[in-house]
């Protein structure tokens, strides 16, 4: 049986932390979706939708099985439209669980032919967070141990700092 999935999220901007859970999910099944949100509530993007689907789709493009797009309201309309049967959501620390829980169960509720499964990162990637990596970017500090070189040079020069 061939099982796709999405790994929805904003992606301002994808960092390692992304990547490693993405790699690992293209292991788990035949097709992963990084569905990219283009309405992400109370979220104010850095990037536009288009430069966060064109970070991703670098940083992911040596894996066959991946798949990068924007998409704009509720993220299991998205996967059912899609065929995309599992939801893929990373879990850094026990602090993102209740909330991560409450949108498992939220979906559930709305659909049951959509499956949320949880993924951690690699230890070494567990306190990243693409809010985190902004902030210290624009105050000026080195984040190229967090994210990509072409999402670090973007980051700059959204800074001004190039």
């Amino acid at each position: 049986m061939s099982v796709s999935a999405m790994y929805p999220g904003t992606f301002d901007p994808i960092t390692l932390g992304h990547e490693d859970l993405v790699r690992r999910a293209a292991q788990l099944f035949d097709r992963v979706v990084v569905a990219i949100a283009e309405n992400p509530g109370s979220k104010a993007p850095m990037f536009s939708t288009d430069e966060r689907v064109a970070m991703a789709a670098n940083a992911l493009a040596e894996l066959d099985n991946v798949e990068v797009c924007g998409y704009a309201g509720l993220t299991v309309d998205f996967a059912q439209d899609n065929n995309l049967r599992v939801i893929i959501r990373g879990l850094r620390a026990v602090s993102d669980f209740e909330y991560e829980f409450q949108l498992a169960n939220m979906n559930r509720h709305l659909t049951d032919e959509v499956e949320t499964a949880f993924l951690t990162p690699t230890e070494k990637y567990t306190f990243i967070s693409s809010s985190l990596v902004k902030e210290v970017s624009e105050l000026g500090g080195d984040v190229s141990e967090f994210v990509s070189p072409k999402v670090r040079l973007a980051l700059l020069e959204r800074h001004g700092k190039t």
